[in-house]
């Protein structure tokens, strides 16, 4: 598995993901199927993203100078293999495609209803 994931960094393969910092997902397996949120983060190396509200963990911190310590609540990153952007037009998963627009832009398009994702 590891050496797969190498191969992938090494033909750059990581950098063209789908899916984006601020688009909304529904997570499509584990824990949290069926949940609903926005992207936070987008870890490209990975393959991982922080969405909004799913794959919540405890983390027990310890005190600092900064900030008090104790259990704290926070996002923990999901596989981006099980999560699926949400189409703009009536709200379900879909899969993302690209394609060039007339004025030269390549855009990612919504595969189920084919409406323009990018703003």
């Amino acid at each position: 598995m590891a050496s797969k994931l190498k191969d992938r960094k090494a033909a750059g393969v990581a950098n063209k993901l789908k899916i984006r910092k601020g688009d909304r997902v529904q997570v499509l397996a584990g824990k949290d199927k069926d949940k609903r949120g926005e992207v936070l983060k987008v870890f490209p190396k990975q393959r991982r993203v922080i969405v909004q509200g799913v794959n919540v963990i405890k983390r027990h911190t310890r005190p600092s100078t900064t900030q008090q310590g104790g259990i704290v609540e926070r996002e923990a990153p999901v596989a981006i293999s099980n999560v699926a952007l949400l189409d703009p037009s009536d709200d379900g998963p879909t899969k993302v495609g690209f394609k060039f627009l007339e004025d030269g832009r390549k855009v990612r398009f919504a595969r189920r209803s084919g409406e323009i994702i990018d703003r």
